[in-house]
């Protein structure tokens, strides 16, 4: 059986990705101060199988808290398999408004972290034919109004997610997800409101909001029996892109 770290997955996205890859994998859930959730999370996935899951914390601040997640990870099971980058930081950054604590926690959680956690990562990946997936964003090609650090830390994640997949090749694949309106921001200060909802529902050629299984599908895809697609973005967003 093969091994999964899940960063970000005590809760949305990443409990979802978590709960459809351990359906046929030991989960590593990475979570940065959910702890709680966390260990929900586990007791849940062990009552199912039991010893396929484990939680992990880490701040992923710097280079050296990835490398000890990684090792840390690595040590539960004897290795890591797959990789799915996952927890980011999300919130607006208005010109003029901008500090270096924004874009430092931007920048960091979505391509500082992922860069070093995939090379600490990448012997034990590159031992059996492993994968990263990386949760990419539909606005790393087109801007969103009012967040330019999280709109170009998610391009550079795409250009990593390229990079990673020639340097790694043959034996690790590397792919990335650009999910579209899957979930609304949960806290206030980031809340959308009505309004802005129902227009971003309207140019949504599929006439809905995404739901964190079609997500998690897309992962599941990516990481089971994939083994010739590496490289890519793969948009999952009802075709937002299409009409932003």
């Amino acid at each position: 059986m093969r091994n999964v770290l899940v960063t970000g997955a005590a809760a949305r996205l990443g409990r979802a990705i978590a709960r459809e890859l351990h359906r046929d994998h030991r989960v590593i859930i990475h979570y940065r101060s959910s702890a709680n959730a966390a260990r929900a999370l586990v007791e849940e996935l062990n009552a199912i199988r039991a010893d396929s899951a484990a939680a992990v914390q880490s701040t992923l601040g710097n280079k050296a808290d990835c490398e000890a997640l990684a090792s840390e990870a690595t040590a539960q099971w004897g290795g890591i398999d797959v990789l799915v980058n996952n927890a980011s930081a999300f919130h607006p950054t208005p010109i003029g408004s901008a500090d270096e604590a924004a874009w430092d926690e931007l920048v960091g959680s979505n391509l500082k972290a992922p860069f070093f956690l995939s090379q600490a990562l990448a012997p034990s990946l590159s031992r059996d034919n492993g994968c990263i997936v990386n949760m990419a964003d539909i606005h790393a090609e087109r801007p969103m109004p009012q967040h330019t650090i999280y709109c170009a830390a998610k391009a550079g994640l795409v250009m990593l997610t390229k990079s990673l997949a020639l340097e790694l090749s043959p034996r690790v694949r590397v792919n990335a997800v650009a999910p579209g309106a899957i979930l609304w921001p949960e806290k206030e200060d980031e809340a959308v409101d009505s309004d802005t909802q129902a227009g971003i529902l309207a140019r949504i050629p599929m006439g809905r909001t995404g739901r964190e299984a079609d997500i998690a599908r897309t992962v599941r895809f990516l990481v089971s029996g994939q083994d010739y697609i590496t490289g890519q973005v793969l948009a999952v967003d009802g075709g937002r892109s299409l009409n932003i």
